[in-house]
Order: structure tokens, then C-alpha cells, then sequence
């Protein structure tokens, strides 16, 4: 039987130390260390940048789960673990439903559709106008990630490393992509993104695929980062976050392994350096930036993947994937903030306190707004001043 690995943990019980050691996620061990406590908050310089929140709605506590709000046009769409699914334009609540089931991955949706999922493989649809209920599906295992909703299909990944793709006007299975997974795997919300006319996934053992989204053959295969170690625990080498696509490359950064982008086209090496992320990465015109599973954010050069800055004074704060916005890098951590670093340098420009508990899921641009969705359930709409 295949196993999830207990430093896993860390996508649930959101460990400050960032998974670094085992010690920290047993109840039974020695005090804390004091190299895993996370870094205090610095000193903002007289040229911090002020953030304000444009508007906050509570959906609902999504723990144990990581549960990310969906963005179409002008809507919003977020849930709970409870079951809770709400639509919101402009910080007003249009309609809020129980979906009837408790949840445990994100909210998908093209604007018509609104699509989650559970922990029993239960695939749930709404009508995106209404909230009322539009289909019903199944896989077969609990579902960790928020669907994807594009090209009139919806993709559900689920526990077991398979992608499932239905009919976004009736729940009607298209295909299934099914890969074998490592003895020893993690546990993790592992996103998808669209490509024309793909599906981007990473999976275990370090593998990006490009899944065709008219049969779910296997474009291409690129290989992110290889499984090293004598231990199972330290053979450990998952892409446990979205990928990311700018023009004709694509990154994606793997735990105990690598980042690394590739021609979109030919799955080509255009670069790779060694990097250990469980939370993800973004980039822009210029750079990659990576949040590492230490605390750090480094930044790396797109043409050649050298080192452009690296900040350390997020050590241990658990830190959620970053997001490039304005002249901004955004990430959220485990304590309640959201920061705000420079993208020319990585010195911290600014921050946000939120209502204390965790930032899980990755922060969403929204026009020149940043949206967060904390675990406690409340949703933040913030501008950069």
C-alpha cells in the first residue's frame, strides 16, 4: 500500500518550520527549537508602502483543508469546509448555499460553473448565476485541489495522482490520466493550469505532464527535479504546487528538488536550480520568484535561472506561494500577514495584518488588488497604496 508522507503535515497543521524537521510534528518530542521559531516582524523603512483593505467577507473556516477562492470576471467564488459556497461582486455577498457535503479543495469556475470537491471524491457543480445545484460526479479519492475549468471541461485531480475530466454542461466523464506514484508521496492541494489545448500538472517524483484536453494522453513529460537520498523520507521529491505559464515557457518548483522552466512546446530545459518549495512559485517579464520551505523568497533570472536576491527575514513563518503584483512581490504567511516585498530587491516594502490565523492558500491578483482567503475563512480584498 502506497503511504503519505507525515512531514506532510505541514498542508494541514500549517508548521512553521516549514516541514524542516520531523521533530516539530511530533507531539511526543523535545521543546522547540529555536533555529524553527518563526523570524519577528521587521522595522517597515519611512518609504513602506501602505496597504488598505478594500473590503472583507467570512465565508467560513477552511481547516483542515487549504480552500482557494476562484476568480471570473467580476466574480468571486469561495467556500468553506463546512460546505459553505458564496458568490461576491465588489465585496457584496450575492448568493451563499451549502453544497450539502463538507468540502476539501478549492473552488473552480469559468463563470457559468462553479465546481469543488471532497474528501470522499465527490465532484460538486453549481450554476455560477444562481448557486443552484447543476451536476454531481464521482472519482476515486478525496479531493485535494481546486478544479479546473476551461475549454468547456472541468479537471478534477484526485488523491490517487489521477486527473479526471468531465463535461462542464453535464458531469459526463470524458478521460481519465492515471500515472503510478512513489511508495512514499506527499499530501498536498496540487493545482492545474490550462495551456492551449493541455493541462499542466505537476505530480510525484518531480514530473510535470501536459495532459491533451481532448483525450488525456500525455503531451509531454518534463522532468522537475529527481528523487535522491537513501530514505524513502529523503527520496521525497513532489511538485506540490500550480505550474506556472508565460508566453512559450513554463516553471514549476518541487519540494526537495528543483525550479526549473521549460519550452511550453518541446518540454525543453531551458534552466533549472536546486530549490526545495512546498508552496509554489510566479513569475514575471523579468524573474521567477520562489518561496522556499525554510521562509525564504529567492528570486532568479528567467533567461538564465542566477540568483537576482533572496530574503531571509521570513525565516519559519510558513510562508503561502508569492505573487507578483504592481511592482510587488505578495506572499502571505502562517501567523496572519500578508507582505509586500520590491521586486527590484526583495527588501521588505510593506504589510498587511489580517485576522491572525494562516495564509494558505495563494494569493489571487484582482485587477491592482490582492485577494487572500485566510484558514480562519475570511476573505480580504487589499490595495496597494
Amino acid at each position: 500500500m502506497k503511504r503519505t508522507a507525515t512531514l506532510a503535515a505541514c498542508a494541514a497543521t500549517l508548521t512553521l518550520a516549514g516541514c524542516s524537521s520531523l521533530d516539530s510534528l511530533n507531539p511526543f518530542g523535545s521543546k522547540p527549537d529555536p533555529r524553527t521559531q518563526p523570524a519577528p516582524l521587521v522595522a517597515l523603512d519611512n518609504k513602506a508602502t501602505a496597504t488598505k483593505v478594500l473590503w472583507n467577507v467570512s465565508v467560513g473556516s477552511a481547516a483542515p483543508y487549504v480552500l482557494s477562492p476562484a476568480v471570473a470576471g467580476e466574480a468571486i467564488f469561495a467556500a468553506a469546509a463546512d460546505g459553505t459556497l458564496v458568490r461576491i461582486e465588489n465585496g457584496r455577498q450575492l448568493w451563499r448555499i451549502n453544497a450539502g457535503q463538507k468540502l476539501s479543495g478549492g473552488v473552480g469556475s469559468d463563470g457559468k460553473v462553479v465546481v469543488v470537491g471532497t474528501a470522499k471524491g465527490d465532484v460538486l457543480a453549481f450554476k455560477a448565476d444562481t448557486g443552484a445545484a447543476a451536476w454531481q460526479a464521482k472519482v476515486t479519492s478525496e479531493i485535494l485541489s481546486a478544479p479546473l475549468v476551461a475549454d468547456n471541461l472541468v479537471a478534477v485531480r484526485s488523491g490517487d495522482s489521477r486527473v479526471y475530466a468531465f463535461d462542464a454542461n453535464d458531469g459526463k466523464r470524458r478521460w481519465v490520466y492515471q500515472r503510478t506514484t512513489p511508495a512514499l508521496s506527499l499530501r498536498a492541494a496540487t493545482g492545474m493550469v490550462a495551456a492551449p489545448g493541455a493541462i499542466l500538472s505537476g505530480f510525484s517524483g518531480g514530473k510535470l505532464v501536459a495532459i491533451a484536453t481532448n483525450n488525456g494522453a500525455a503531451v509531454w513529460e518534463a522532468t522537475v527535479a529527481l528523487p535522491k537520498g537513501s530514505t524513502e523520507l529523503e527520496r521525497v521529491a513532489d511538485i506540490t504546487s500550480r505550474p506556472v505559464i508565460s508566453g512559450r515557457e513554463v516553471c514549476a518548483v518541487a519540494y526537495q528538488g528543483r525550479v526549473a522552466c521549460f519550452d511550453a512546446g518541446s518540454a525543453q530545459t531551458l534552466w533549472a536550480r536546486d530549490v526545495s518549495s512546498f508552496s509554489g512559485m510566479d513569475v514575471d517579464s523579468r524573474n521567477a520568484y520562489v518561496s522556499d520551505d525554510k521562509g525564504n523568497v529567492q528570486a532568479y533570472d528567467r533567461k538564465s535561472g542566477a540568483s537576482v536576491w533572496k530574503q531571509d527575514k521570513l525565516i519559519n513563518r510558513g510562508l503561502s506561494r508569492p505573487m507578483v503584483i504592481s511592482n510587488y512581490v505578495a506572499v502571505g504567511d502562517a501567523l496572519g500577514y500578508l507582505h509586500l516585498l520590491r521586486r527590484e530587491d526583495g527588501s521588505i516594502a510593506g504589510r498587511a495584518a489580517l485576522d491572525g490565523s494562516a495564509v494558505a492558500a495563494e494569493p489571487i491578483r484582482v485587477g491592482d488588488a490582492v485577494l487572500v482567503q485566510t484558514v480562519n475563512g475570511n476573505l480580504y480584498a487589499i490595495s496597494l497604496e
